[in-house]
């Protein structure tokens, strides 16, 4: 019978963290799932270690590095599956990790994106940062997660085993309905890398469907392998891609408020950068402001092809401020938050 899962890793100069993730992947997932590798133009062994070493995987070769969101859009056009887990290649999955998921999905038609509980490779006990236990945002458009706010990680003590609705679920590992993801036009490709999830799971907030973490399902994230935590571009392209994505999903005089309010937070975030030595990512934070400024005319044109809601109307949205709650107030774990601000349509 034809398989209605895809499990998709993107693949960039890759070998070795296919050589070693991949195998968890087809031992967990080859029964219910097609399982993918996108190659984004390597130039290492990626293909023939493929070849030889994991004959029953496809291959989609993408002749340019279009990045994470450019590669997956590539990719996805030539997949048929209507469920597809974009997973990163440094993921190691666990059993039943995808059966737990999938039932999600065929239990509820609105249900567009969902994530499961992702940790840290290198230290099992805890949450891993990209992701943990589903994403949120603050009013003013901070991420964060259940089990991680700013740097802090938590340990899993099963204190968020529950299913819910979350704003955002993690770019390396996210399952989503194929035809709810072409309806809201895929992942935007001016981002080239980071936050490209939190863009896509607003504007699938803006359509009318739902985002999740199902906890019950497990995997395990190396982390850093595109990016390094510490490395300026990142900051930079962090800083910069949450301005595009506020101003993109949020009606006008809402997303002019928020920017403006971020343009005071991140300098003072580039001024700690500067008083902790490093001034590489001060400048980062600059470059991502000035960058974002001259982007600006070409985002007016795709910012009309796209809904807009209010924040008020959406689910996951932690409607207080994170950086006073987390730098002034102490609040440095999720469940320390006012949890009540945050709305959510499962009841």
């Amino acid at each position: 019978m034809p398989k209605e899962i895809a499990v998709a890793v993107l693949n960039w100069n890759g070998a070795a963290l296919l050589q070693e993730f991949l195998p968890s992947v087809l031992k967990h997932s080859s029964h219910i799932a097609e399982i993918y590798v996108i190659d984004n133009a390597s130039t290492d062994d990626s293909m023939d270690v493929l070849e030889e070493e994991f004959p029953s995987v496809k291959t989609i070769t993408i002749n340019d590095n279009l990045g994470y969101a450019g590669g997956y859009n590539a990719g996805i056009k030539l997949i048929e599956e209507e469920y597809i887990v974009l997973l990163n290649s440094d993921v190691e999955v666990t059993e039943n990790w995808l059966d737990t998921l999938f039932k999600r999905f065929q239990e509820d038609p609105k249900l567009a994106a969902i994530q499961p509980k992702i940790k840290d490779y290198k230290n099992k006990d805890y949450f891993e940062y990209a992701g943990a236990a589903g994403g949120f945002i603050d009013r003013l458009g901070y991420p964060f997660c259940r089990g991680r706010l700013f740097y802090k990680l938590e340990e899993d003590k099963g204190q968020y085993e529950d299913y819910r609705e979350v704003f955002w679920a993690t770019g390396a590992c996210l399952m989503v309905r194929k035809s709810i993801f072409e309806k809201v036009k895929g992942l935007n490709e001016k981002l080239f890398a980071h936050m490209e999830e939190i863009d896509l799971c607003w504007r699938i907030h803006n359509s009318g469907y739902k985002v999740a973490c199902d906890p019950k399902s497990v995997v395990y994230h190396l982390g850093g392998g595109t990016l390094n935590k510490l490395s300026p571009r990142k900051t930079y392209l962090n800083f910069r891609n949450s301005l595009i994505i506020i101003f993109l999903n949020l009606p006008g005089e809402e997303a002019f408020k928020k920017i403006m309010s971020r343009l005071l937070l991140d300098g003072v975030a580039g001024a700690k950068f500067l008083l902790e030595g490093k001034p590489n990512h001060m400048f980062a934070v600059i470059r991502a402001h000035i960058s974002f400024y001259r982007m600006l005319a070409g985002l007016f044109k795709d910012k009309k092809k796209l809904r807009q809601r209010p924040m008020s109307h959406l689910a996951g949205i932690y409607h207080h401020s994170l950086v006073w709650d987390f730098f002034k107030r102490g609040k440095t774990i999720f469940s320390d938050l006012e949890l009540k601000n945050i709305k959510s349509y499962f009841k």
